[in-house]
């Protein structure tokens, strides 16, 4: 004889410790991993470009500016095809756009570390108008600080996650 009642929900066991953590942020270190990537292969670009212009008597700030340019336009290509794939398309207009004016905020952090280091404190000591201190300050300073705000910005704001349709 079976009973009418229905039967009860076994609970699913959901991983703990750190598998649960990854678990929980496995799509964000996805997009992180490949976000890096991207963002490697920017670097070596920007950092060579900066570098040849720097040696070959270009002004930093216009060194750092011209590199800049060129790598952001590599990351876009990048993000949009490959890190962000998933992601609702608008128009590239519109994407390369906000792409371009959240860079120019990322250039604009790189180039206030550079500017901060070269003029301010290359004003009191000497090493840091130096090209090993112009590449401290663009390259590990102010990139860091950059690229913090752009992976912000990117996946809040140019490459959105599509809204689920209401049901």
């Amino acid at each position: 004889m079976q009973s009418s009642s229905s039967p009860t929900a076994v609970p699913v066991a959901r991983p703990t410790g750190l598998r649960g953590l990854y678990a929980r942020f496995e799509h964000l270190a996805h997009e992180l991993g490949k976000f890096g990537t991207v963002g490697a292969i920017s670097f070596v670009v920007d950092f060579s470009i900066f570098n040849v212009l720097l040696f070959t008597d270009v002004h930093p700030l216009l060194a750092a500016t011209i590199s800049m340019v060129v790598a952001a336009t590599v990351a876009f290509i990048g993000n949009r095809f490959w890190t962000w794939r998933d992601r609702e398309r608008t128009n590239l207009r519109r994407e390369y756009s906000l792409y371009f004016l959240f860079n120019l905020v990322g250039l604009a952090i790189a180039l206030l570390c550079l500017w901060f280091s070269h003029y301010v404190l290359g004003a009191v000591w000497p090493f840091f108008e130096g090209k090993l201190a112009d590449n401290i300050a663009k390259n590990l300073v102010g990139m860091a600080l950059g690229t913090m705000f752009r992976f912000w910005s990117y996946r809040q704001i140019v490459f959105r996650k599509k809204e689920p349709d209401a049901a």
